[in-house]
C-alpha cells in the first residue's frame, strides 16, 4: 500500500519563499557577475544551432539561444540556466518523501554545495544535466512502483535530455540500471531505452556526418600521460566541488548505512560509480573537478532523509554545514563586487579596447577559443581562431568560418601580440580622449568668447535704445 506524503502547509510556504529568493539571488548574481570565456564560447553554440557540437551535445546551445531571444548582455547566456535550477531543486524536493518535513534543512544542504549553486547562474553543460538528472531520479522513483506508458516514456525523455546535455548522463543512467538489475526483467525498460535511442538519432546522426568530432574528442583527443598530480589532486578538488564539510557527511552517510531501499541505493551506486569512475579517469590525464558535480542531487536526497534518522548529522548540519552556506554567500557577494580574478570586468574593457583598433573588420585569433568568444559577444563583431597543430581542435574548427575571409582583409591577434595590442589601443584611446579634451577646451574658449561679443553687443544695443 503506498502512503501519500502530507506536507504541512507551514512548509510548502516556507519551501516557495526559499526557493524565490533562490531565484531572485540567482537571477542578479547572473546579472551583476562577470561572464566566464566559456560562456562567451557557449553563447556562439546558441548562434550556430546545430544537433550537436564539437565539444559538447547541443543542449546548452539550446539554452543560450532561448536566453538570447529575451534578453541582452548576461542574461542572453544565462536566464534559462537560473530557470532551470528552480526546477530541478522543485524536482529533488518532489523525489524526497519523509515523515518529517523541513524547507530550511533542504536549502541548507542545496546551498552548502559549492558548484551546485554555481550552475545556478553560470551556464555550462553541467546546468542542464542537473536538471535533467533531478528529473531522472524523479521518474525512475515512480517507474519502480508503476512502469505505466507515461512513466516509462517520460523516463526516456529524461534520459535523452542528461545525454543531450553531457555525455556523463550515460554514466548516471548506467549506474541506476546496474543498481538495480531486475529492470532488464521488464519489457518497459527496452521501451524505454529504445525511445532514449530514437530522442537521440538526430545527435547521433549529426555525429556521424561529421566523422564523430565529440566522441574522439573525449574518448581520445584528452587523453595524456599519466602524472601523479593527476591521481593525488583529485580527492582535494572533489572537495572543493562539493564543499568539505557536506561531501564529509556524505561519505559518513555512505559508509555508515545500507541503502534503505532499490531506490537509495542507485543513489549510492551514482555517487560512489561516477566519483570513482573519474578517479581512474585520472590515470589517462587531468580531470577537471566539475565533472563529478551531478553526484550534487543524489546527495541532497542523502543527506535530506538521513538526517531525521541521526541525531547527530542533523546537529553537525543546521551547524557546521549551515555555516559554510554563510562563507559561500561571502564568495558569491566578492564575485558580482569584481574583487575575484577573472570576475573583475577587464574583459569586456580589453576587447572594446581591441575592437577600437581592429574597427569593423573580422578579428582572427591564433591559438585560443576564449579570445574570439569573448570579442564577438562583448563588441558583436566577427571573429574566428586558427588553430595550432599542437593546440586541440574546437569547435570553430568544425564550423571553419575563417573561410569566408580567404582573400579579404582582416585583423590579426596573436597569442604575443595580446598584451601589447591592449596596451596600444589604450594609449590610442588615451590620446584620442587627450585630442578630444584640447578640442571640448578649444571649444570652451570659443564660446566664452562668443558669450563676450554678446553681452558687448547687448550693452551697445541698450545705448543705442538710450
Amino acid at each position: 500500500m503506498k502512503i501519500k506524503l502530507i506536507i504541512p502547509e507551514n512548509q510548502k510556504h516556507l519551501f516557495i519563499i526559499f526557493i524565490l529568493a533562490w531565484a531572485c539571488i540567482n537571477l542578479l548574481q547572473a546579472v551583476f557577475t562577470d561572464t566566464i570565456s566559456d560562456e562567451t564560447y557557449y553563447a556562439l553554440y546558441g548562434e550556430n544551432l546545430n544537433w550537436g557540437y564539437y565539444d559538447h551535445p547541443p543542449m546548452v546551445g539550446l539554452m543560450t539561444y532561448i536566453s538570447n531571444i529575451l534578453f541582452d548582455g548576461n542574461l542572453s547566456i544565462r536566464f534559462i540556466t537560473v530557470v532551470l535550477q528552480i526546477f530541478a531543486l522543485a524536482l529533488i524536493w518532489k523525489t524526497i518523501d519523509t515523515v518529517q518535513v523541513s524547507a530550511s534543512l533542504f536549502f541548507i544542504i542545496s546551498a552548502s554545495l559549492i558548484m551546485f549553486q554555481a550552475y545556478g547562474f553560470i551556464t555550462t553543460p553541467d546546468a542542464p544535466l542537473l536538471f535533467f538528472m533531478a528529473l531522472f531520479l524523479f521518474v525512475y522513483k515512480k517507474f519502480i512502483g508503476d512502469k505505466n506508458l507515461y512513466n516509462t516514456v517520460l523516463l526516456a525523455v529524461s534520459m535523452a535530455g542528461m545525454i543531450y546535455s553531457k555525455y556523463h548522463g550515460i554514466l548516471i543512467a548506467g549506474f541506476i540500471f546496474l543498481s538495480n538489475p531486475r529492470l532488464f526483467l521488464s519489457y518497459k525498460t527496452y521501451i524505454a531505452g529504445l525511445v532514449t535511442v530514437l530522442l537521440l538519432f538526430p545527435h547521433i546522426y549529426w555525429q556521424f556526418a561529421n566523422n564523430f568530432p565529440g566522441f574522439k574528442y573525449h574518448l581520445n583527443d584528452r587523453s595524456d600521460t599519466f602524472e601523479w598530480i593527476y591521481f593525488l589532486e583529485y580527492i582535494p578538488n572533489q572537495l572543493a566541488v562539493f564543499n568539505p564539510l557536506t561531501f564529509g557527511a556524505a561519505a559518513y552517510v555512505i559508509a555508515k548505512r545500507k541503502p534503505a531501499d532499490v531506490f537509495e541505493r542507485g543513489l549510492y551506486f551514482i555517487i560512489v560509480g561516477v566519483i570513482s569512475f573519474f578517479w581512474v579517469s585520472a590515470f589517462r590525464g587531468h580531470v577537471e573537478p566539475h565533472w563529478t558535480v551531478a553526484c550534487s542531487v543524489p546527495i541532497i536526497i542523502l543527506l535530506y532523509k538521513r538526517s531525521f534518522e541521526d541525531k547527530k548529522l542533523m546537529k553537525y548540519i543546521k551547524k557546521a554545514v549551515a555555516y559554510s552556506v554563510i562563507l559561500i554567500f561571502i564568495v558569491r557577494i566578492a564575485l558580482v563586487s569584481g574583487l575575484v580574478p577573472d570576475f573583475d570586468g577587464k574583459k569586456a574593457t580589453e576587447f572594446r579596447a581591441i575592437q577600437s583598433v581592429a574597427g569593423n573588420l573580422p578579428t582572427v585569433f591564433t591559438s585560443s577559443f576564449q579570445n574570439p568568444s569573448n570579442y564577438h559577444f562583448f563588441t558583436g563583431k566577427e571573429s574566428v581562431t586558427l588553430s595550432s597543430v599542437t593546440g586541440r581542435q574546437t569547435q570553430f574548427d568544425v564550423m571553419r568560418k575563417e573561410l569566408e575571409y580567404q582573400g579579404k582583409p582582416a585583423f590579426i591577434v596573436t597569442k604575443n601580440d595580446f598584451t601589447n595590442l591592449f596596451d596600444f589601443a589604450c594609449e590610442k584611446q588615451g590620446t584620442r580622449n587627450k585630442e578630444q579634451g584640447t578640442r571640448n577646451k578649444e571649444q570652451g574658449t570659443r564660446n566664452k568668447e562668443q558669450g563676450t561679443r554678446n553681452k558687448e553687443q547687448g550693452t551697445r544695443n541698450k545705448e543705442q535704445g538710450t
